[in-house]
């Protein structure tokens, strides 16, 4: 048998896999299985998150979180603020313009803060709760927490920069100090688009009456 030239023996010796190499290939198989494990856990972990955002989601919905509503019967006002976690309660007279004003911010933040229920009543149908809480001067809005009062906003009183206006930011603001929000979800950026909505509905109602 003809002798190999040693430098072919070396080119072959070198591609001969070894046991270096079959280690290497073992330990890149079993990292790969490993990222494959980490992956599903964590898509499954991402799953469990989606399925129970989606169950509170709808459970709020069910509890008329995220709406501001208006509430008839001051019996039904001490069921919600004692049930509830967290709720905003408007006590307002529809025909005041600055419990219209307040109305409308309120509005704006229920929509955006799912963890907080936001609701309102008019003074005339809650004597009792009138007197018990001391309300005196409208708007008079109260946060309460598990049923006991945190803060209360008379007025405008400590929210708006100006005496006279008020800006759902201002209000979300005063209500985040109080811990009846969990975060801050509005900017002025909102606060000026919906001005400028505001203006522009004002002038198309004012060309209609020209």
């Amino acid at each position: 048998m003809p002798a190999i030239d040693p430098s072919v023996a070396k080119v072959l010796d070198s591609r001969r896999p070894t046991h270096e190499d079959d280690d290497e290939d073992a330990l890149i198989a079993e990292l790969e299985d490993e990222d494959d494990g980490a992956f599903d856990a964590l898509r499954e972990r991402r799953l469990e998150q989606l399925h129970a955002e989606i169950s509170r989601a709808k459970l709020m919905k069910e509890t008329s979180h995220g709406t501001y509503m208006e509430i008839k019967d001051e019996k039904q006002l001490m069921d919600i603020t004692t049930s509830t976690k967290l709720c905003v309660v408007h006590f307002m007279k529809p025909d005041f313009n600055r419990c219209r004003i307040m109305d409308e911010k309120l509005a704006v933040l229920a929509e955006k803060h799912f963890d907080t229920r936001f609701v309102s009543i008019n003074v005339d149908n809650a004597p009792f709760l009138v007197v018990k809480l001391g309300v005196q001067v409208l708007p008079c809005v109260i946060a309460f927490k598990d049923g006991v009062g945190l803060d209360r906003i008379i007025g405008f009183e400590g929210v708006g920069r100006k005496p006279d206006t008020i800006t759902a930011s201002e209000v979300e603001a005063r209500l985040l100090t109080c811990g009846v929000l969990v975060r801050a979800k509005m900017n002025e950026d909102d606060d000026r688009r919906r001005a400028r909505q505001q203006e522009q509905a004002e002038d198309e109602y004012d060309d209609d009456w020209d």
